[in-house]
């Protein structure tokens, strides 16, 4: 049976305060196997014979809603994905490796067109530099050489398409944990 991850957006941010163990009942009442949290920000790993993210996407968007009374964007990866997520190098390593860089990952329900891409990576900076892959946007935030103009609600609204963030390294430990 396929594990998948769901990366959520609006868990443990802005007032929107959701207990772990309350997190994992609602996924296994879907009835999905092997319901796992990890950290506190949204991150729920599970087991599904579902072959269609797209469907389970949808399918927990509602539930989490009817439980909320709130949207929660929902961002679905096979743990297969987020092995190439990781692996891939978007910036060169020497910058990913800099004092004070951080890299994150926001990961989008598509591919956005070309125009979108654009849009964002006109606002690359000494400070922070984009770079699109598939469905995911990394972010090279250089904290050592400034503050970012970048918080995750503006990368929306410059993609004109949801997005969630994670620091890579969460990804990575998703990743060793679960591969």
């Amino acid at each position: 049976m396929p594990k998948y991850v769901a990366f959520l957006r609006a868990i443990n941010v802005g007032g929107h305060t959701v207990k772990m163990d309350h997190l994992r009942s609602l996924f296994a009442a879907l009835g999905f196997a092997n319901v796992e949290t990890f950290i506190a920000s949204g991150n729920v790993i599970f087991d599904s014979p579902s072959k269609t993210p797209a469907a389970l996407e949808k399918k927990i968007e509602k539930h989490l809603f009817d439980s909320f009374g709130y949207k929660v964007g929902t961002f679905i990866r096979s743990v297969n994905e987020l092995t190439e997520v990781v692996r891939y190098q978007p910036f060169p390593p020497g910058d990913m490796a800099a004092e004070g860089s951080v890299v994150f990952i926001g990961f989008l329900p598509g591919n956005p067109g070309d125009e979108a891409q654009k849009k964002l990576t006109a606002s690359v900076t000494n400070v922070e530099d984009f770079h699109f892959h598939g469905r995911e946007v990394y972010w090279l935030y250089r904290r050592k050489l400034g503050a970012t103009d970048f918080p995750g609600a503006r990368i929306e609204k410059t993609l004109g398409m949801p997005a969630t963030l994670r620091n890579s390294n969460t990804v990575r430990r998703i990743v060793e944990k679960y591969s």
